[in-house]
């Protein structure tokens, strides 16, 4: 969800050149229009604003997947009318889930029976997967804690601070408080002997991530289990682990087999996974599977049956569309485990055609690590004078929206561009990508340096917000300097095109 505001301020109604045909009236752009229009007016005036999106075939910055089999878009479309928390009307809805849920189980290693069912949920994505998985560790933390006649109102998460936002929203929204391990220059993911060590009596669990959104590096899951098995020994605590495997859960088994992160840990006891991200499902749908019964407690599980018979659900969503589980069951039954490990090969060999691209212009220092989630993550090996995010400004002009950002603390000083290999970026993106960087890199070297100076006032002179001619100068946040410096290279490049443009 985006926060709404108004766009502009003097053109407040929608025009379209086409509907023109249909009606000649201009719509309110932030009010409902008093009078109906015809369907193909509504369709021309939306249909031309959208032209104006990015295409998200090539939006690189994006894990999500924007490619799917036609025979699948014509079930998601058959089914975009059904509410899928109806499972009594749609019983085979609900049987595709649970079908899915079980194989995702299986997938990460569950210690089930042959006939023992898996014990999870399709969420709306990873964020809401996550806040589950978080209440559930929470509640059981709490009913210990009281068992054990102890104070239960300071729970704690240990992560890095590599961490997706969806854990900082749910230490917000749920009251809990997240300690974060700081990140160091060249590691960019938790360090498994500082997380334990920030471990406590209060701490619900250990969130490891497989697949940083940074860089794309798996954390050592196993190192994280033996440490903290360890330490519950020395402590009599039972700390547990939780893997946020958003966009990993659906690679490693496939292209990493032998790596152990998953049920095969004993301390693992909840893994969320990203149906929509390497899934290879459209935007909304995740997965979370729980290691046991017992690890869901069953107070946050809610019985209803005003929709027919008794339902159990555990979401935070009521209601949800069913498109997306049978997506979901679409590419797990039609690709099985030959074909999402031949989707994931190609893309990590597309990463490596990339990678090897960008390291032939020596002009960047490769951040990201050959084994992880299939992108590659990199900085300028000369940032002076230009940077990473003039060269993902000018990208934009070839139609690549690649995002160029800095990394969280205490590595805040490497800023890097990324860029995610989905299914449907293929070789020759990939080398045509390589090719529009080294023109966007010659163009930036024909261009005077940044400003420095007059953003910079880097503080040899002004020290502790010294003052100087009786004016105090607050210093900027290297962010804040960053966003003017990349403001006013774009103003001096529009100039430039102004005057020096063809007549």
């Amino acid at each position: 969800m985006v926060l709404s505001k108004t766009a502009s301020e003097s053109d407040v109604s929608i025009h379209s050149t086409f509907a023109s045909r249909y009606v000649r009236t201009s719509l309110p752009r932030f009010k409902m229009p008093d009078n109906s229009i015809p369907k193909e007016a509504a369709y021309q005036i939306i249909n031309d604003e959208l032209m104006l999106d990015g295409n998200p075939r090539l939006n690189l910055a994006s894990f999500v997947t924007t490619w799917m089999e036609p025979e699948c878009d014509k079930l998601m479309m058959a089914s975009i009318n059904k509410n899928y928390v109806d499972m009594d009307e749609y019983p085979v809805t609900t049987e595709l889930q649970n079908r899915c849920v079980n194989m995702i189980a299986h997938l990460f290693n569950a210690p089930l029976g042959d006939s023992e069912a898996a014990v999870g949920v399709g969420t709306v994505g990873s964020s809401e997967a996550i806040m589950l998985a978080g209440l559930a560790f929470k509640r059981r933390w709490q009913n210990k804690m009281k068992a054990e006649g102890k104070p239960c109102d300071k729970p704690n998460i240990v992560t890095g601070a590599n961490v997706q936002v969806c854990w900082e929203k749910f230490a917000r929204y749920f009251e809990v408080e997240l300690k974060e391990v700081k990140l160091s220059d060249g590691y960019y993911v938790m360090d498994p002997v500082k997380a334990v060590d920030m471990v406590d009596e209060n701490t619900i669990c250990v969130a490891a991530i497989l697949g940083s959104t940074l860089n794309g590096e798996f954390e050592d899951v196993k190192l994280l289990n033996d440490l903290l098995v360890e330490k519950n020994k020395q402590t009599g605590w039972d700390t547990p682990i939780h893997v946020d495997a958003a966009s990993g859960g659906f690679i490693a088994p496939f292209i990493y087999p032998e790596l152990e992160w998953d049920f095969r840990l004993p301390l693992v006891k909840s893994i969320n996974v990203s149906g929509h991200k390497y899934g290879l499902v459209y935007a909304g749908i995740g997965w979370v599977i729980w290691r046991s019964k017992e690890d869901l407690p069953e107070e946050l599980i809610f019985h209803i049956n005003y929709l027919g018979a008794d339902q159990p659900t555990f979401t935070l969503n009521f209601s949800k569309g069913s498109s997306q589980v049978i997506a979901q069951y679409y590419q797990l039954i039609r690709l099985g485990y030959e074909g999402y490990r031949n989707v994931m090969e190609n893309c990590r060999e597309n990463m490596i055609v990339l990678r090897e691209g960008l390291e032939k212009t020596g002009r960047f220092n490769i951040v990201s690590k050959d084994n992880g989630v299939p992108l590659v993550a990199f900085s300028l090996k000369d940032n002076s004078q230009h940077n990473e995010f003039e060269v993902s400004d000018m990208l934009r002009r070839f139609g690549w929206i690649v995002p160029a950002y800095t990394m969280p603390p205490d590595a805040q000083h490497v800023t890097v561009l990324r860029v995610v290999i989905r299914e449907d970026f293929s070789r020759t993106f990939a080398e045509r990508l390589v090719i529009d960087i080294e023109r966007v890199l010659h163009e930036l070297d024909t261009l005077p340096a940044r400003i420095s100076a007059k953003f910079g006032l880097d503080c040899e002179e002004i020290k502790s917000n010294g003052s100087s001619n009786g004016v105090v100068t607050v210093k900027k946040t290297t962010l804040e300097t960053q966003r003017e410096i990349t403001t006013a290279w774009k103003k001096f490049v529009m100039d430039r095109k102004k005057t020096n443009g063809v007549c």
